[in-house]
């Protein structure tokens, strides 16, 4: 068991790490976090910023093999996956379509919703007092469907969701959207609204967030790279990064998509791939939207700021690919339109991509490098890395501190994998 006034090195800056680093500082422990960019510039930037314990289903669902395989054919599909010959990705596809089965689904769902539960009490416990600017909203999160069909497929799953995890949602008809949101066209088929849904923007929560553990002692070191370690049997002794060597008693790799590669040098292999997605943000418009939405139909998410707001979408197997294309970011916008009675700002203020690190059973990577004894992962968490944060972090700190987690922790660990 480890004592309080040990030192962790938590390498990568993003959402994940800022969540570990202030459970770790709470307890007692002294905190460094390297990220060899700049502190949550990734993925923990540009996405909706929802934190949704509406969220249950995984990806793996039974028609997602079939909307994949369609795809292929397609790439202007809001969920497409870009054929390519790489043993690595090929695998992970092959076990992705083993698990797209309602067993599996509800499998997975009900280790996401032990988790989504944890993380959504920490969040209020940690944003109520102060929100550190994240512009955090209470308003749930509103899915809306433009057809009768859509809205009806939803009503299974809002059914399944009621059934099985507790979790439902308040009706809306579509001639009421227009008066719960004005900036709904009228002609909608209707909508559901998480009301335990929150929202936040996610780059303003993560340098408040960061702001706060400094002021308590914490240590981010930007431009940061890891580029191996040193061990002693099952001990990391330090690691070398493009700084210098650089030692702690643990450390705790939370990297995102990324981590699959990094991962190899602590003697793991991890599934992830990255599952690339793209927003826009610009000013409000008028009669701009007041909740956060989902257009699932679109694949769209809408989320409303106090200085504007942000459209983002899509999921790309495309690689590590870097490019942002035009066509993509006019696709969130013509897909966002239909729905909104007034036309969208014609300028971006910001274009951004970002890569989410999938794994194949739509499960988080939180537990012991299975090599080694003072190292541990925290990465994985599919689209949902925002939302489960705070349980991630707590988890975290109880592994190192030898205390009994909160919650079973077996499901997300590494070891599930070898």
């Amino acid at each position: 068991m480890s004592q309080p006034g040990e030192s962790v090195i938590i390498i990568g800056g993003g959402i994940i790490g800022i969540a570990c680093a202030h459970y770790l500082s709470r307890a007692g422990y002294g905190v460094t976090v390297i990220e060899q960019g700049t502190v949550a510039g990734a993925c923990s930037h540009g996405n909706c910023g929802y934190i949704a314990p509406s969220h249950v289903l995984p990806l793996t669902t039974p028609d997602a093999i079939g909307e994949a395989a369609r795809s292929l054919f397609n790439p202007a599909a809001a969920f497409r996956v870009k054929p390519r010959a790489d043993p690595a990705f090929l695998k992970w596809l092959w076990q992705f379509a083993r698990r797209c089965n309602r067993r599996d689904m509800l499998s997975a769902a009900a280790h996401l919703h032990a988790i989504l539960q944890s993380s959504a009490a920490e969040y209020a416990a940690l944003l109520s007092d102060d929100p550190m600017g994240s512009q955090w909203r209470k308003a749930g999160l509103l899915y809306v469907f433009q057809t009768e069909e859509g809205l009806a497929a939803h009503a299974e799953e809002d059914r399944l969701l009621t059934e099985h995890f507790g979790v439902s949602a308040r009706r809306i008809e579509g001639a009421e959207l227009p008066q719960f949101d004005g900036a709904l066209r009228s002609g909608l088929a209707g909508g559901y609204l998480y009301e335990d849904d929150t929202s936040v923007r996610a780059d303003r929560l993560s340098k408040g967030w960061r702001r706060k553990l400094k002021d308590s002692g914490v240590r981010f070191i930007e431009h940061c790279s890891f580029e191996g370690l040193e061990k002693n049997g099952r001990i990391v002794r330090r690691i070398l990064t493009s700084g210098g060597p650089m030692q702690a008693d643990h450390y705790v790799l939370a990297t995102g998509a990324l981590s699959t590669q990094l991962a190899q040098h602590f003697g793991a292999a991890l599934p992830i791939q990255p599952g690339k997605g793209y927003s826009i943000t610009m000013e409000a418009p008028d009669h701009g939207p007041t909740h956060p939405m989902l257009l699932p139909e679109h694949h769209v998410g809408i989320t409303p700021f106090d200085d504007g707001f942000r459209l983002g979408s899509m999921m790309e197997f495309a690689g590590y690919d870097r490019s942002i294309p035009k066509v993509r970011l006019q696709q969130l916008r013509s897909s966002a339109e239909p729905y909104l009675r007034a036309p969208l700002p014609e300028t971006n203020q910001e274009e951004w991509f970002g890569w989410r690190p999938m794994t194949w059973d739509s499960l988080p990577i939180i537990g012991r490098a299975p090599a080694l004894a003072n190292a541990l992962f925290a990465t994985g968490h599919n689209m949902l890395g925002l939302t489960l944060a705070p349980a991630t972090g707590r988890l975290v700190g109880e592994m190192i501190a030898g205390q009994t987690p909160h919650i079973d922790p077996e499901p997300y660990s590494p070891a599930r994998f070898n």
